[in-house]
């Protein structure tokens, strides 16, 4: 007998580079897991696109332990290599779509920027996406979200945000300077380690 819809556990889908991850995509991802109706949140690292340039990206399993190093044991939160193994470049639609028919048991939901909602009208099969997938939406300063921030599966969240980048992040490490309290405490003790980004 199959689970009905509204007693599935939601699972947020939290996709990224995280190249490094940093304190500001662990803020967005413990508020989606901690004060939404989301049950978990599976940081998804994206692999590498072929059509775009690798220089500054490291492996995908580097990221991807960096990304389970700033989670440590918290119970609310995953990583997730799920996209490694499909084809490239990944399509969100395509991920959802395997994810669902291997974990029928769980409602997935996107999460995501204002400022890639604004810009959702140019990803493949997005309205399939807003049809049939909830979107919790964290605030992004100076975007504007467009008319998508009224639409029923949309959910526009007041999470806390930091004004910080990977790339900032990527050049203090390669210029020798501390990311220390940039980085969660794991992660800024495995950089100091290997030398991922210098």
């Amino acid at each position: 007998m199959s689970t009905p819809t509204n007693t599935k556990p939601k699972i947020g889908l939290f996709f990224g580079s995280f190249n490094p991850v940093h304190v500001g995509h662990m803020i967005i991802a413990n508020f989606m897991a901690t004060q939404t109706e989301l049950q978990e949140v599976w940081l998804v690292v994206s692999p590498h696109n072929p059509l775009k340039n690798k220089k500054s990206l490291a492996r995908d399993h580097d990221r991807l332990h960096l990304v389970e190093l700033a989670i440590g044991d918290n119970a609310a939160l995953r990583a997730s290599n799920v996209e490694f193994s499909l084809p490239k470049p990944s399509y969100t639609i395509d991920t959802l779509s395997y994810l669902r028919e291997k974990h029928p048991d769980k409602q997935f939901c996107l999460i995501m920027g204002g400022d890639n909602l604004a810009t959702i009208h140019k990803w493949k099969n997005y309205e399939l996406l807003l049809r049939d997938y909830p979107i919790y939406v964290y605030q992004r300063p100076d975007y504007e979200p467009g008319g998508l921030q009224e639409h029923p599966n949309v959910h526009i969240q007041e999470a806390p945000m930091l004004q910080i980048s990977a790339s900032y992040i990527r050049r203090c490490l390669k210029a020798g300077q501390s990311v220390q309290y940039m980085v969660p405490d794991a992660v800024f003790k495995y950089l100091q380690e290997v030398p991922l980004y210098r």
